[in-house]
């Protein structure tokens, strides 16, 4: 039979939150300074889709344009109305492809809209996209033109790593734009901005650097980044298992000597995912290892010596990076941010 502490009853969070998930506006400003440094004259615009990758789309907006970005970057018209109500002097530019039915409330809205082949829609300002090598979105060029263009963007598809085909893509980015002066160019994704100053011509929309993740995937301070969000919790019941017994579904951890564990209200709903079996947490500042299979709700985490129930434990924050997650995951940092599910009804999200 397991052993339990002398707390051994399961701790109820819920008075508490089971997780919280903090944002440092601080550090959020300290990123958009950082970022415009590197752009020099050109703009930068705050991309701020997916909630501002899970940070909160309205809190970034705010914070990064009363830092000095010019412009917002959404995915959708819906992103993009959210905001105009809290938002109405700021300029939002739709990157995602946007149907005849949205273009009405797009012109009531005075949003800016990307496009990628005609017909074109009359009466809103225009960003016509060209596809310059990440084969997706874009034109292989502006044969077409329109009074309501004001915008001219690319997209670089491998900044991250590959500085042969990035460069590849400048210099055709750049011939096409010769042939269309008058246009706001606009090429730098976050990578482009840290790693390529041939890439900043007019703006740059920067996206995961913002939020200080690294868009390299490695540690955001070798590029001058702060973290902005942390992520804890804390052990909700300790017990102890004796050998052959196991944790969570599956049984994929047998104990092969009395061993201490945690159990975490934190899961896979909550955008703990189940491939992180094997990264480390924090538990009371100390790294350990968390193990068996993780459950829709809670996590198994290995001790060293019984603790208290409450004990906290730190997901993301205090020096542990989601860099080193999204390496136990075989992901993206990107990924794993938008991925935290910062409901009230799951977390307690708090602005710093």
């Amino acid at each position: 039979m397991s052993h339990a502490t002398g707390a051994e009853t399961p701790h109820d969070p819920a008075s508490e939150g089971r997780s919280e998930i903090v944002i440092d506006r601080a550090a959020l400003r300290a990123n958009v300074r950082r970022l415009a440094g590197a752009l020099r004259e050109a703009e930068l615009w705050a991309v701020v889709k997916a909630d501002g990758y899970g940070h909160g789309a309205l809190t970034v907006a705010e914070t990064a344009l009363d830092e000095g970005a010019r412009a917002l970057c959404v995915a959708t018209v819906g992103e993009a109305l959210e905001l105009r109500g809290s938002l109405p002097a700021a300029r939002i530019i739709v990157l995602g492809p946007t149907g005849d039915d949205q273009h009405r409330p797009a012109r009531e809205a005075r949003l800016e809209l990307v496009v990628s082949e005609p017909p074109w829609p009359e009466g809103v300002p225009l960003h016509v996209k060209v596809d310059t090598g990440m084969g997706r979105w874009g034109l292989a060029e502006v044969a077409a033109s329109s009074p309501d263009l004001v915008g001219l963007m690319s997209h670089l598809a491998s900044a991250d790593f590959d500085p042969v085909f990035t460069e590849q893509q400048i210099a055709r980015f750049a011939e096409i734009a010769e042939r269309h002066p008058g246009l706001t160019r606009h090429l730098a994704n976050s990578a482009g901005i840290l790693r390529f100053p041939a890439a900043r011509f007019d703006a740059g929309r920067a996206g995961i650097a913002l939020y200080g993740l690294s868009p390299f995937g490695g540690d955001p301070a070798d590029d001058g980044l702060q973290p902005v969000l942390s992520w804890r919790s804390r052990l909700a019941q300790v017990k102890q298992l004796a050998p052959g017994e196991s944790t969570g579904y599956g049984r994929r951890f047998l104990a092969a000597e009395p061993t201490w564990i945690g159990i975490v209200p934190v899961g896979y709903a909550d955008g703990f995912r189940r491939d992180l079996e094997g990264t480390e947490v924090l538990v009371d500042g100390v790294p350990r290892p968390v193990i068996g299979t993780i459950s829709m709700d809670s996590f198994a985490v290995r001790l060293d010596r019984p603790l208290s129930v409450g004990t906290s434990v730190t997901l993301i924050g205090d020096g542990l990076l989601a860099e080193a997650h999204s390496a136990v995951a075989g992901t993206i940092t990107y990924e794993l941010a938008c991925g935290i599910n910062s409901s009230p009804a799951r977390a307690r999200r708090t602005v710093l």
